[in-house]
């Protein structure tokens, strides 16, 4: 009699297929690994071929890493590295013992390739380690998904396996850790010396303002700048400026290069408060000198609107990205800016505004100030992973509104906890010009026709100088001095520019 056997199912054939990768093994090339380090013990030369992206720790075999380490400590501090050089350390470590003691130095000279091949059993080597790794990280996806990690959602599964593949993908292998202060030396003479080479005040990104170039020499990598203010002061106008301007310099770094050559990074805008749309309108109304509110009622003539379709045309072009997810949590915000860092380079970051951030899921504050605090941790430590400038816009407290004097002050800053600790410059937006329209004098407050007309005079005057005026006050500055930056700003475009006072245009 014949039995019917139960088809297979979807469960048990997915519980085989991992068995069976599971039991495959890692990918290893232990005879490169061999052949290399003999190369190595013969030609310490060959070692230059290789120390650039070759560490111990790509070695399959733990012993082949150490016998690697060792020479490279070795070569790098001017010595010879062979087998009898390398003999006296390992005898007594015993390190050498599960593969024959130092009889294997020797072994190793018979496995040699010549200097030239040096280099591509050393890229043999990595790219066992990579996969290794992407395995690695493969079964951690699988796990989690499976209930591993109760506490991680769907959505966070995913972004802690975008950290994990952008973390392999740039750092390959290199893991922090203590760096020479040569080496460190070498580094900060390689920026004075790009700096050196530019012309003007512009050592790093541009901000398109003159006068706040000259004070800061641009955006900086790893810098954490806060631009803050009280509502209606310009903070997303000015910072929409900067973007804008940033984004633009990226592209005239390639206007002489071929046709088909792209940016060499971007501008990443996470716009909290405002969606992509307006923000895009705001920076087609500036450019095209055309009024935000023409263009949202369509009260535009024909030579306004062929205008505004030529300037959105070459806006098209700028490496520049919108983000207007409201209430983004940090590490949403950190795996998105790896992604666009990895696929299109990422040149700087604007957060408009962090009071309206979430930190990053799973972790838990006290109370607001401790939650703000840790948002600009987050931020100050994705400018220094990715080497960008970020710039977050923040809200100013009340009560600057009860001084006489309305310029802020770093106290001013709202829910401070740690962001004038954290950041690495604050700037403060400010138009007097929106508090003295509201000071205009009434009639009824005064007692006489001349009092009255006295007091509008004066106020008038005041007006007259703060009309199409701001400040930039620039309170904190880790790496230069501080000051206030006269500007231009034109409301009707919300348009910040630079006010020429005591030089030529």
């Amino acid at each position: 009699m014949n039995t019917i056997k139960n088809p297979p199912s979807a469960e048990s054939g997915q519980k085989d297929s991992l068995l069976g990768v599971s039991q495959r093994l890692p990918p290893a090339n232990v005879q490169a690994e061999q052949a290399l380090l003999g190369a190595l013990l013969t030609n310490n030369r060959a070692y230059d071929r290789v120390s650039d992206f070759l560490t111990g720790a790509h070695f399959a075999n733990e012993v082949n890493g150490r016998i690697y380490d060792a020479i490279s400590r070795r070569i790098e501090g001017g010595q010879l590295a062979d087998p009898v050089t390398l003999r006296a350390e390992f005898e007594n470590t015993g390190v050498l013992d599960s593969v024959g003691g130092t009889a294997y130095l020797a072994k190793l000279l018979t496995s040699m390739v010549g200097i030239i091949n040096a280099a591509d059993y050393g890229r043999v080597i990595h790219d066992a380690w990579i996969r290794r790794q992407l395995i690695d990280i493969g079964q951690d996806v699988v796990n989690n998904a499976f209930g591993a990690r109760p506490d991680l959602d769907g959505p966070n599964q995913i972004a802690a396996s975008e950290e994990a593949l952008f973390k392999l993908a740039t750092e390959k292998g290199q893991d922090g850790g203590f760096q020479s202060f040569d080496r460190a030396l070498a580094d900060a003479l390689e920026i004075a010396q790009q700096a050196f080479n530019r012309s003007g005040d512009v050592v790093g990104l541009t901000t398109g303002l003159r006068d706040l170039d000259k004070k800061t020499g641009g955006l900086h990598p790893s810098d954490l700048l806060i631009l803050a203010g009280r509502p209606a002061m310009g903070k997303t106008a000015l910072a929409t400026k900067i973007a804008f301007s940033a984004a633009r310099a990226i592209m005239e770094e390639i206007r002489d290069a071929p046709p088909d050559a792209k940016p060499k990074g971007s501008v990443a805008i996470f716009s909290l408060e405002m969606s992509s749309e307006q923000l895009a309108t705001r920076i087609l109304s500036e450019q095209a000198s055309v009024s935000g509110e023409k263009i949202r009622r369509g009260d535009l003539g024909q030579k306004e609107f062929d205008r505004f379709v030529q300037v959105s045309r070459e806006l098209a072009q700028l490496p520049l990205h919108i983000d207007d997810t409201p209430a983004i949590t940090l590490s949403a915000m950190r795996t998105r800016c790896r992604r666009l860092a990895r696929t299109k380079g990422l040149s700087l970051v604007v957060v408009d505004y962090l009071q309206l951030m979430r930190p990053s899921v799973g972790s838990r504050a006290e109370n607001r100030v401790l939650e703000i605090s840790m948002i600009t941790q987050g931020l100050k430590a994705l400018a220094k992973e990715l080497s960008v400038p970020v710039i977050a816009l923040s809200q100013l407290s009340r009560q600057v509104e009860s001084r006489e004097d309305k310029r802020p002050m770093l106290s001013d800053l709202r829910e401070s906890g740690s962001i004038e600790q954290d950041a690495d410059a604050v700037m403060f937006v400010y138009r007097d010009q929106y508090y003295l329209q509201q000071r205009q004098p009434k009639e009824t407050s005064y007692d006489s026709q001349d009092k009255y007309h006295t007091a509008m005079e004066e106020w008038q005057r005041k007006m007259d100088l703060a009309h199409n005026r701001a400040e930039l006050i620039l309170e904190k500055q880790r790496h230069g001095p501080t000051g206030t930056v006269h500007l231009f700003f034109e409301g009707e475009f919300t348009r910040f520019a630079d006010l020429d006072m005591v030089h030529d245009a």
